[in-house]
């Protein structure tokens, strides 16, 4: 093309075409995006029309607003990123954006976390996502797809082979939904990373753990897993480790929100011992307390160096469990991010970590405690750093560009589009 295409003309005489009013919003992102002519000549851009923006006036985007968007965008080839989160799309929505996938070829990036997209919406993108070759990473977070629209996805990773990302955590998947998603991730060789969190489970036995665990002695391409909110006990701990000796591919494990105590953490330290491959473990709202910290500092002081980041928040852990951890710190090197917010601080644990911060061994951004002195005294304070800080909101403040604060971001940014 001689002539770069102006997106917000287009937009205007899409709206004019189509019969729609302009939103004011979607004029604004576009004349915007108009500017930097250079950046999207060189690497493309991603059009940031999130409903939760805080730093201009926001309309949300409708179905309609979408289908004149799609329209404007079928043939620029600059557009690789469209985030529309918290919108007000609905399954109306998720024809057009359909149809879109189907037509086109540039775009790897799409975030429609938190709509109203329900599962007839679900199938529909599914469905376009088996000819699609381009997407690479797609957000469903949040969109109430049920068990049956989770369905769909997992028959789309048995025939799609470019999407590297899936998001598919608080849609209300269920049981059979899992264990079709960890079939699927048996054979299928591109899939990185994929966030399951929150799923309707009715039962206790843990059986889609189970077939996770099979997966995962299977899978060589999954580098990051998120299973936040599995009604997780130890046995099912116990499987994942098992699994895990013989996986040499993930990086990140997400096991928050469960209900693992100390002796499901033993498993977890006996892994440690022996695994070359795990860079971060969220352990964050379970009830490990001070023995399983004492089983997770053995084995990071002694015998693993390759975890660099461990989050423990509101685990129940008291100074006898902190020290410990703190202690292995000094030994071990490459974890260089502990999150411990929510615990019990004695005094000993308060000079403990503030020792590690003054000595420069863990730094001020690498943890969500700051030490601070009364009377003498040293205290903890909250920092609002962790691993996934930005994963549901976008600050007021605009883009934040110190990742360290966001461990998952600095360390392993599978996450990031």
């Amino acid at each position: 093309m001689s002539v770069h295409p102006d997106l917000h003309q287009h937009y205007v005489q899409a709206c004019q075409n189509l019969g729609q009013p302009e939103n004011p919003f979607i004029a604004h992102v576009l004349q915007e995006a108009d500017k930097n002519d250079k950046i999207r000549w060189t690497k493309g851009i991603t059009l940031k029309i999130a409903g939760n923006n805080h730093l201009m006036p926001v309309q949300r985007v409708t179905d309609d607003d979408l289908q004149v968007l799609t329209s404007v965008f079928c043939n620029t080839a600059f557009v690789t990123g469209l985030d529309l989160r918290c919108n007000v799309l609905t399954d109306a929505g998720a024809k057009h954006m359909a149809t879109f996938l189907q037509e086109n070829s540039t775009l790897r990036y799409l975030n429609l976390m938190f709509n109203d997209i329900g599962t007839s919406g679900a199938e529909l993108i599914a469905r376009a996502l088996h000819m699609n070759e381009t997407l690479v990473y797609l957000r469903m977070t949040g969109n109430k797809i049920g068990n049956k629209g989770g369905m769909f996805f997992a028959s789309m990773l048995q025939i799609n082979s470019t999407l590297e990302k899936l998001d598919l955590g608080d849609c209300d998947v269920g049981t059979q939904c899992l264990i079709a998603i960890a079939t699927a991730l048996t054979q299928n060789k591109s899939v990185k990373a994929i966030n399951l969190n929150r799923p309707l489970l009715y039962s206790q036995e843990e059986v889609t753990t189970v077939h996770v665990a099979l997966m995962l002695k299977n899978n060589s391409s999954l580098v990051e897993l998120h299973l936040c909110k599995h009604e997780m006990k130890n046995f099912g701990v116990e499987q994942l480790c098992e699994a895990l000796y013989e996986n040499s591919s993930l990086r990140y494990l997400d096991l928050s929100c469960n209900k693992i105590t100390r002796d499901g953490v033993k498993f977890l330290g006996e892994l440690l011992k022996r695994n070359q491959t795990l860079e971060i473990l969220d352990l964050n709202a379970n009830r490990v307390e001070d023995d399983g910290a004492i089983y997770l500092s053995e084995a990071l002081a002694l015998y693993n160096r390759t975890l660099q980041a461990l989050s423990v928040v509101s685990n129940n852990l008291s100074g006898k469990g902190l020290v410990a951890l703190s202690d292995a710190m000094k030994t071990n090197m490459e974890l260089s991010y502990i999150y411990i917010w929510g615990n019990k601080f004695d005094e000993a644990t308060c000079m403990a970590f503030s020792e590690l911060i003054q000595m420069g061994r863990l730094k001020p951004d690498c943890t969500d405690v700051e030490p601070y002195e009364v009377d003498g005294h040293v205290h903890l304070a909250e920092l609002s750093h962790g691993l996934r800080k930005h994963y549901y909101w976008t600050p007021s403040c605009g883009e934040v560009m110190n990742k360290a604060a966001n461990a998952s971001l600095a360390i392993a940014a599978v996450s990031e589009h």
